[in-house]
């Protein structure tokens, strides 16, 4: 089969898992708060845990444009899925860009498989965005790490069992930012406690505070050949992350759209559908429009990405385009909803409690803007 034809296969499947194993139990799950502990072994089965690992280590070895695009689909019927494999995806890159070949050979096939399931740990509870003052630290003892500090927001740490944990390490004092950062590996049954977190949206997946006390830490899992480079490897991986995020904003914006002109056309007022006053069309026009743009910009970061190219301004762009047409088209589906999107019988107050997250998940769309700056002078000098 030829690489469209492939791509074609791939998407078949997801479209069929996502109707027959997703959707039938999103508002059960959602609204119970419940893990969806079925649908992540299945898509464990599908092997979209190893989705962008290289097929070398037993993943599918998909590129980031196909990725963006299974992401897309996925978050148009509930966003929550797809966090399941893209905080694992983040870590996995840590590990097959940095880590040594016996780490790879260790590691790499139980992630693609979804044996061993985990994400990140960057934030702590006075360190969201600015990773510079990262506070968690790793202790060299004879040939253990051993780790102290308090993460924030971990998806998959409670029903997962792997983190990759960024920390200060060598004799870096705890003031001193920006220094010394490494990036530990370091599975559940080393003794880290995760205590799930309430959200206002974003159900189902697991998001927990995680204690690190005297957690012992072999050296052997240290990612890359030696301690301090944690902060740039982390950071090479959220522009992957990025992108995700980026299309689970395409994905959430296009729903949005496409619930609300199915119900547009349906919904009667003054003896018309509401489809035909010139107020909602403009909200539809709008809509469209910025999913449009979304998608495009989304696909330009994953190309770019797959070209292996720097595309921290790219990535940037999707993210805060996407993200940001996700939480408008939300807003403007309950608008013109009405009082039924305010109803838990349709699914729009879900989208309206689910956007505002990407705009604040993997850097702030502040943060974003900052960094599309800086990049925009760096790569323009007079």
């Amino acid at each position: 089969m030829t690489p469209n034809e492939d791509e074609a296969v791939i998407f078949d499947a997801v479209d069929q898992f996502l109707e027959r194993d997703v959707r039938p139990y999103v508002r059960a799950l959602e609204a119970a708060d419940e893990y969806p502990a079925e649908i992540a072994d299945k898509i464990a089965a599908m092997g979209l845990f190893g989705a962008t690992i290289s097929e070398d280590y037993g993943g599918l070895g998909l590129s980031a444009q196909t990725y963006s695009k299974i992401v897309e689909k996925v978050a148009a019927v509930w966003m929550s899925v797809s966090g399941l494999f893209n905080s694992h995806l983040i870590m996995c890159m840590a590990v097959e860009r940095f880590g040594s070949d016996e780490m790879k050979t260790t590691y790499l096939p139980k992630f693609a498989s979804g044996e061993l399931r985990g994400g990140i740990a960057l934030t702590e509870p006075d360190c969201g965005t600015d990773l510079q003052g990262v506070r968690t630290r790793a202790e060299m003892d004879c040939d253990v790490y051993v780790v102290n500090g308090t993460k924030m927001w971990c998806t998959n740490a409670l029903n997962g069992n792997v983190l990759a944990v960024l920390a200060k390490t060598g004799q870096t004092q705890k003031s001193v930012r920006n220094k010394g950062m490494s990036l530990l590996l370091v599975e559940k049954e080393m003794g880290y406690k995760a205590t799930k977190l309430k959200k206002l949206g974003y159900r189902g997946i697991d998001t927990a505070e995680v204690q690190f006390d005297d957690v012992r830490v072999p050296v052997a899992n240290l990612i890359g050949p030696e301690e301090g480079k944690g902060l740039s490897q982390i950071l090479a991986g959220l522009e992957l992350g990025r992108i995700n995020v980026a299309a689970r904003g395409v994905g959430m914006a296009r729903v949005c759209l496409e619930e609300s002109l199915a119900y547009a056309q349906s919904r009667k007022t003054f003896g018309k559908p509401i489809s035909e006053h010139q107020t909602i069309q403009i909200k539809l026009a709008d809509m469209a429009t910025k999913v449009e743009a979304a998608r495009l910009l989304t696909e330009q970061a994953a190309a770019a990405y797959d070209r292996g190219e720097r595309c921290d301004l790219e990535a940037g762009m999707a993210k805060l385009v996407a993200t940001e047409a996700a939480l408008d088209n939300a807003t403007e589906a309950m608008r013109i909803h009405g009082a039924y999107g305010y109803s838990p019988e349709f699914n729009i107050e879900r989208y309206y409690r689910d956007a505002p997250l990407l705009c604040i998940g993997e850097g702030t769309n502040e943060l974003q803007r900052l960094i599309i700056a800086k990049q925009l002078v760096d790569r323009n000098p007079v």
